[in-house]
């Protein structure tokens, strides 16, 4: 249950916009991975846009819950330590098997200085265990905490949790992706990947969300966003 890190398969860091990324994955997924179990995570995020979660997740405007979670070394965090030192990007990822989080999180990690500059911190939170997010920091040298989300329970304030489909569940159990040992429970829960900015006062000034996990907004998006709104 290892994607292959970029640093570990190249010289050098990926620096390509994060869409080409995913583009070369989503080519490799379709020459490599059964017909089959392509239309069963389709149908699963087809699903998910009927529901139409990305539209009713924690808007603009609102203010965060306050939450305490442990991260890859088992400190606690809370929102009030992260907020103290600036405007806070916050990331909800799936976990460290998915190919479309390991991308992500390695191109965020390419601009956290930009992210610094604008006046920001940048964390990750998934319903990964501890040991997991440990992993997967160390793996692809990530220089941001990683969050642990027990049960989603903060995925679910933010309006981002659902339950993986019985037929995809299938498919990732033959896939060796194990969530209830990942997640260290059996709820079978995931988030929709999303991306928030937060105010100072917890209040969201940015959100993106997405029942694709395959797609993500760009990290230079963000960074954007971030300078527009220090200058505004």
């Amino acid at each position: 249950m290892k994607w292959r890190s970029l640093e570990e398969s190249a010289p050098s860091a990926d620096i390509r916009p994060l869409r080409e990324i995913f583009a070369e994955r989503k080519e490799l997924i379709a020459k490599y991975v059964p017909a089959e179990t392509q239309t069963v995570h389709a149908r699963a995020v087809a699903g998910l846009k009927q529901q139409r979660l990305a539209a009713n997740i924690l808007p603009v405007g609102a203010k965060v819950p306050e939450f305490q979670l442990r991260d890859h070394d088992g400190k606690s965090i809370s929102s009030s330590d992260l907020l103290t030192k600036g405007r806070l990007v916050l990331c909800f990822i799936r976990g460290r098997w998915c190919p479309f989080c390991v991308g992500q999180m390695e191109a965020m990690n390419l601009i956290l200085l930009e992210i610094e500059l604008a006046g920001a911190t940048f964390a990750a939170i998934s319903p990964q265990t501890v040991r997991q997010s440990f992993f997967m920091r160390d793996q692809h040298r990530l220089r941001f905490p990683l969050l642990c989300d027990a049960g989603n329970n903060l995925a679910r304030q933010f309006g981002l949790s659902y339950r993986v489909p019985d037929e995809q569940r299938a498919v990732y159990q033959r896939a060796f992706v194990n969530l209830p040992f990942v997640n260290g429970d059996d709820s079978w829960e995931l988030p929709i990947p999303a991306v928030y900015v937060i105010d100072r006062d917890g209040s969201v000034l940015y959100a993106s969300a997405n029942e694709d996990y395959t797609e993500r907004p760009e990290p230079e998006d963000v960074v954007h966003f971030l300078d527009s709104a220090l200058s505004g």
